[in-house]
């Protein structure tokens, strides 16, 4: 095999951009929306659609496709049986009216970049010191199924498999259930990884308004993700004195407010902060709340300025209680600290741009990705291209035609260069 790491790369070609486009527009049409976007949550019967379409694309190509026991999709390229392999993809499942991009965009690219890659490979010795695999995790989005990234915690170590499978949507569907529904559950064990790669939209518009091509993610920003509880007690919406009132939704509010009042009063340093789901009991038109169950999303590229907003938001919970007549219980269910991409990924990725004359730059990435477990366990890179207005988890979520091709381009060469074995050793 010609050495990857000192080859030019490949001249992309319009028949490769065409058959990426018409790919991308086949995927697009399961599960889509009225309103041009998609609704295929994890698990769901669009879900399964897409993914035995997915599974039918690379079996045609001389994948072979296993399933792991929480359903993460793999497609295996094996060019030298027994050897490791480069791993590269995203996730298929959406939010729910979600856009058309996320996630399907890396999976798409990472499974055109596989085949061109061995493609690449068997037309000139046929051999590679790694094989080549495409991955569809399972469940990153975390709407049906919380956490987020599940598919990925799990085959990292971070979550044990049996609290996955018996996570259960607000229907009561356990995810081991939802997985069998669709038939996408196995005992394969995953690929040994030597390398992982994942291409994405920036879900931002840094990219755009800077008229830059490419994102290299060089570290995460940090994440706490919390459970909240508000209790107070039920009572009649008209005839219970506002006094004897312990209304739960307006403890919930005064707790909203306060979780955006910590990133409106954040000026030197970046702080995200959501309030991002909220289920009411008993939810009835003439019947004061007795409980909100609620999700708070807090990010930031400063890890102990992190800590602090989250230390600020608890000291604020003690006057809500008081004013509001309820009882406020906070958990934190998941989360993830600052942390780097190796270096050599990051450098090894702004090479490959240079040579196929793709403007980038190095940045954070502020979502959470799949990436964010693998690069704990393998050497990763991860990057983005350009969302239009940065507009994300929405049916309007769209990038250029140009920007899907050329990143695809950029993994096809980075993922080659993997197969190598340019990033050993590196973490």
């Amino acid at each position: 095999m010609t050495n990857p790491a000192t080859s030019s790369p490949t001249t992309p070609t319009a028949a490769h951009d065409s058959a990426l486009l018409e790919d991308f527009a086949t995927l697009s049409a399961f599960g889509a929306t009225a309103g041009g976007g998609v609704d295929r949550q994890a698990a769901t019967p669009a879900d399964g659609e897409q993914r035995a379409w997915l599974h039918q694309w690379l079996t045609a190509r001389g994948a072979e496709v296993r399933y792991d026991g929480v359903g993460n999709q793999f497609g295996l390229f094996t060019v030298t049986p027994g050897a490791p392999y480069v791993l590269t993809g995203s996730h298929l499942d959406s939010q729910p009216l979600g856009g058309r991009y996320d996630g399907a965009y890396g999976v798409l690219a990472s499974a055109h970049a596989a085949h061109r890659a061995v493609e690449r490979c068997r037309a000139s010795d046929g051999t590679a010191p790694y094989n080549v695999a495409v991955v569809n995790w399972f469940n990153e989005e975390g709407c049906r199924f919380k956490p987020s990234m599940m598919g990925s915690s799990v085959f990292t170590g971070k979550l044990p498999a049996r609290t996955a499978l018996t996570t259960t949507d607000p229907a009561g569907t356990t995810v081991e259930a939802a997985l069998r529904e669709i038939g996408t559950i196995g005992a394969y064990a995953g690929p040994d990884v030597a390398a992982y790669a994942e291409i994405h939209i920036e879900q931002g518009r840094d990219l755009e308004n800077k008229g830059i091509s490419i994102g290299l993610v060089d570290a995460t920003w940090a994440a706490r993700k919390y459970q909240v509880v508000v209790r107070g007690e039920q009572s009649h919406t008209g005839s219970t004195v506002m006094a004897d009132r312990r209304d739960a939704l307006f403890g919930a509010s005064l707790l909203v407010v306060a979780v955006r009042e910590l990133a409106e009063r954040s000026t030197d340093i970046p702080l995200h902060t959501s309030v991002s789901e909220m289920t009411i009991e008993p939810n009835s038109p003439v019947v004061v709340a007795r409980e909100v169950r609620m999700h708070v999303d807090l990010r930031s590229p400063d890890e102990a300025f992190l800590d602090a907003a989250a230390k600020k938001l608890a000291e604020s919970v003690p006057g809500i209680e008081e004013r509001a007549s309820v009882t406020v219980e906070r958990v934190q269910t998941h989360g993830w600290g600052v942390a780097p991409f190796p270096a050599a990924g990051v450098e090894l990725a702004a090479q490959v741009a240079d040579e196929l004359g793709l403007s980038h730059q190095t940045m954070m990435t502020i979502a959470g990705h799949d990436s964010v477990n693998m690069k704990d366990v393998a050497p990763s890179i991860m990057l983005f291209v350009p969302s239009i207005e940065g507009i994300s988890h929405n049916e309007g979520e769209d990038t250029n035609d140009r920007d899907i091709c050329a990143g695809t381009d950029l993994l096809t060469e980075v993922v080659h260069r993997l197969m190598s074995g340019v990033l050993d050793g590196a973490r």
